[in-house]
């Protein structure tokens, strides 16, 4: 197994759920989010306990950079305890 870069891996799940929450954003901007939540909920079997407000784009700002600087900080830690997981002299 190899080394990888905590800041790398932090970029990359940073990034991703960076992405994710712009396109939910998007969703609610556009009105169709409450119909992919509810159906979300109905595949589970679940009521739909949730109702999609208003668009604000400073709302959606706030989601994307706390959703990324957790991403970032998980991806990191996970990076981090990888290496520390890879045997002494195994990652040359």
């Amino acid at each position: 197994m190899k080394h990888v870069s905590p800041h790398t891996v932090g970029l990359v799940f940073g990034s991703f759920l960076a992405i994710w929450h712009v396109l939910w954003s998007v969703l609610v901007a556009v009105g169709a989010a409450q119909a992919v939540i509810d159906f979300i909920f109905r595949l589970h079997m679940i009521t739909p306990p949730y109702k999609i407000v208003e668009f604000h784009l400073s709302t959606a700002a706030g989601l994307v950079l706390v959703t990324a600087g957790i991403g970032y900080i998980v991806g990191w830690a996970v990076g981090f305890i990888w290496n520390r997981s890879i045997p002494r002299g195994a990652a040359a």
